[in-house]
């Protein structure tokens, strides 16, 4: 959270879209010391699209009259993200490579780099707010709730948040891209990019074949075991995911479970009661202030990036920092790796794995 200090040094990360250019452009106008950071994180053959962001974060630094530094985390990237992602993947879990990578590597070590190199912080085209209540901090959903990111912030801490600028908090998309033509920007109407954070737009199951073996097993129907076909290799597969593959009917089948032992997987019908979850439990639960709350704990649960908000309760933690969720109605199942995230009047507390 930036302090009434205008000579204070700010890094900004440029991914060269028009979320971090608007950023970089608010803090310029502001008046605060401002240097922009483009940081090279994944560079093989299919990940090549760095090249032309760069440029068009040097476009954008150009304008604003401010130096754009390039910054190698390769290293960092492959070790603190794709090799844990890979390895989640092959136990059958279903990580986040997104949470993961702002957890150790934009809060990481970006962050790390910034201080070292003098900047007291370190800005990102992130849709959050930073607010600050006594001597805490907390991590607020955007303005823009179509575009909150606080999912994919949760795992930060008080230290990352002190040194963390979120300028786009208080604003809608539509106005960000006023901003940007208000503010002469070569990015301005540039589309958003998507897919695995910083590979690019590649399909999941690819990518992970890359490095994971497809080792084929059998597919069962829930409640008959009935053989309905073959898998590719369960890394592949998500639980929940609508799966297409071997034809059995004209409804929908869903993968609702992977048998490890038996190197099997097993899907079902929407109507099926495994396609459901009220309860369940959660393992490495990070709090953003820093201390456990009171528990039980009535508050609101998501399971998925811009997933609906449930009404939840969580119980209170053991001593491995776990605990167990109670939702007041049925969702559909959500895959072990992935992140129950929980929030308070618009406020994210931090969130934990699902176990």
């Amino acid at each position: 959270m930036i302090k009434n200090n205008k000579k204070q040094k700010i890094l900004v990360a440029m991914s060269g879209g028009v979320d971090s250019s608007v950023s970089a452009a608010l803090l310029v106008n502001q008046g605060y010391d401002v240097t922009g950071a483009y940081m090279v994180n994944y560079s093989q053959a299919e990940g090549q699209c760095w090249r032309a962001d760069y440029q068009d974060a040097l476009r954008v630094c150009a304008k604003l009259g401010i130096s754009l530094l390039k910054l190698n985390f390769q290293k960092e990237y492959e070790n603190l993200v794709l090799k844990k992602m890979f390895a989640l993947y092959k136990q059958g879990l279903t990580p986040n490579p997104d949470i993961l990578c702002n957890k150790f590597i934009k809060f990481g070590s970006w962050l790390f780099q910034a201080k070292k190199l003098g900047f007291s912080y370190l800005a990102t085209g992130h849709y959050a707010e930073i607010k600050q209540i006594g001597a805490k901090l907390q991590l607020a959903c955007a303005k823009d709730t179509a575009k909150d990111q606080t999912y994919f912030l949760h795992q930060l801490n008080q230290n990352q948040l002190k040194r963390a600028i979120f300028p786009l908090g208080k604003y809608y998309k539509p106005q960000v891209r006023q901003l940007a033509l208000k503010f002469k920007l070569p990015t301005a109407d540039k589309k958003e990019s998507m897919g695995i954070c910083f590979v690019g737009k590649v399909p999941m199951k690819k990518f992970l074949a890359t490095r994971l073996k497809q080792k084929k097993g059998p597919i069962y129907l829930s409640g008959s075991e009935e053989l309905i076909g073959q898998h590719d290799g369960l890394p592949f597969y998500t639980i929940g995911q609508r799966h297409i593959g071997a034809v059995h009917s004209k409804r929908p089948l869903y993968v609702l479970k992977k048998i490890k032992s038996a190197n099997a997987l097993v899907v079902g019908y929407e109507d099926d009661p495994a396609y459901y979850m009220t309860n369940f439990k959660v393992k490495n639960i990070n709090w953003i202030s820093g201390q456990k709350p009171d528990f039980p704990l009535q508050c609101l649960v998501r399971l998925r990036h811009q997933g609906l908000m449930l009404k939840g309760e969580i119980d209170k933690n053991n001593k491995n920092n776990s605990g167990q969720v109670k939702l007041a109605q049925k969702t559909t199942i959500a895959p072990a790796g992935q992140f129950a995230v929980f929030y308070q009047s618009g406020v994210c507390l931090g969130g934990g794995e699902i176990a």
